[in-house]
């Protein structure tokens, strides 16, 4: 009986989180080919460029893709991303991991499946804070978000 249990238990627990993640990716901007971006002596990343797509970080089928697996913690370049930006006038943002969400197939993980992350940003004076969309696990081409500009 508990053989059966634990058979049943597994062929469950596979079902489960094969029908979590679509054997297809939805994700549009991923970019094997994006060189390893450059740090600055603050540990930023130095991002030049600004997107002139405003799907591209607010919508989770054009995350920004940091990959981590040069680094030892996975949110490291997520951060380096983040602290490179300010608000439309330059503010200081402050930032916030909200959740985790969006399954995706991937090849850069054991599981074969990665998760974005979501990220609340805030600044003084803004009306309402705006969430950006992360992906750990795929390298792209970094640039700045509509809407938001460089840190000086």
């Amino acid at each position: 009986m508990e053989k059966k249990c634990n058979l049943a238990l597994f062929v469950l627990l596979i079902s489960f989180f094969s029908s979590c993640v679509s054997t297809r990716s939805t994700l549009k901007n991923v970019d094997d080919n994006a060189p390893i971006p450059v740090l600055t002596k603050n540990n930023t990343f130095v991002i030049t460029e600004y997107s002139k797509d405003k799907k591209y970080g607010y919508d989770p089928d054009y995350p920004v893709n940091v990959f981590y697996k040069n680094t030892k913690s996975e949110n490291l370049n997520a951060e380096r991303f983040l602290n490179a930006l300010a608000g439309p006038k330059g503010e200081k943002i402050t930032f916030t991991k909200v959740e985790s969400c969006c399954p995706f197939p991937t090849k850069s993980t054991e599981m074969g499946a990665g998760f974005l992350d979501v990220y609340e940003l805030k600044w003084e004076g803004q009306k309402s804070p705006i969430q950006l969309y992360l992906n750990i696990y795929e390298k792209g081409y970094l640039q700045v978000p509509v809407g938001l500009s460089i840190k000086k």
